[in-house]
């Protein structure tokens, strides 16, 4: 069995991201098998108006208290965690642009960058792996097994005088104004946003929701991804996930929760 690592897919659905394996040929064991059965679904309700009814933000954490509060890897039983994202994954605000201007914060959160002028920001990469037995065959009848990969793009950062509330105020009006698609680039990537749905209200923290992303992955073919965002008085968490499945096949996926409901449990 094999898998390539993936490589800047919250940024870009590129040719080697949809050339990634998802099925790999071998067997697999009872352990192997209950891997793909250990997969958490994130909590989340219908659309609420008053989702942004919350409690006032607190003091503006420091870059030190941030590192403490982010997530880390003994904050999870499942994949990795990275304090730090590859040179891939690395991308400079002023590297992000898009045709409209409104749909930046959508942008910043899909490359781990922090909305707005934060106090401090800190960023974090998670990866984690399952495998169950394949419906497929192989070619001689062999058994197969299927690699369900997610990966997730965080950024943790902390705000001053109401700037954590401005922050997320300012990506729900994203979601409304971008719901059509719209183009971006971020460093030499260039994607089209196709879509923009799915505002849902998360349970935990202050406020929060999650936000669906249809990216253009090649002729009329559309990967998804999902974008969470949770505020905790004055830090804001982001989150940018993506399956690597669904980004071939644009097929519903759930972000892990275990790693969401990780970092929100750090901020207090």
């Amino acid at each position: 069995m094999s898998s390539t690592a993936v490589r800047r897919t919250a940024l870009a659905a590129s040719a080697a991201a949809l050339a990634l394996l998802v099925t790999a040929c071998g067997g697999s064991s009872d352990d192997d098998s209950a891997a793909g059965d250990d997969k958490a679904k994130a909590e989340q309700s219908a659309p609420a108006e008053g989702a942004g009814e919350s409690a006032p933000a607190g003091k503006a954490l420091t870059a030190a208290e941030l590192e403490k509060v982010a997530l880390a890897q003994a904050d999870v039983k499942n994949g990795e965690v990275a304090t730090e994202l590859s040179a891939d994954d690395q991308v400079a605000k002023d590297q992000i642009s898009a045709d409209d201007k409104a749909c930046l914060p959508l942008v910043h959160v899909q490359g781990a960058v922090a909305q707005g002028e934060p106090a401090a920001d800190v960023q974090r990469s998670w990866q984690g792996q399952s495998e169950s037995p394949s419906e497929s065959k192989g070619p001689d009848g062999q058994d197969m097994t299927d690699i369900d990969v997610n990966k997730i793009l965080l950024n943790v950062a902390s705000y001053a005088d109401g700037g954590a509330e401005e922050a997320v105020a300012g990506l729900k009006t994203a979601v409304e104004k971008c719901a059509g698609g719209f183009e971006a680039t971020a460093g030499s990537d260039k994607m089209r946003i196709t879509e923009v749905s799915g505002l849902a209200r998360l349970k935990g923290g202050d406020e929060g929701f999650t936000v669906n992303i249809g990216v253009a992955t090649g002729g009329d073919g559309s990967g998804l991804m999902k974008l969470v965002v949770v505020r905790k008085g004055s830090t804001l968490a982001t989150f940018s996930a993506v399956n690597l499945s669904s980004m071939m096949t644009g097929a519903e996926f759930e972000v892990p929760a275990e790693v969401v409901d990780a970092q929100v449990a750090k901020l207090g």
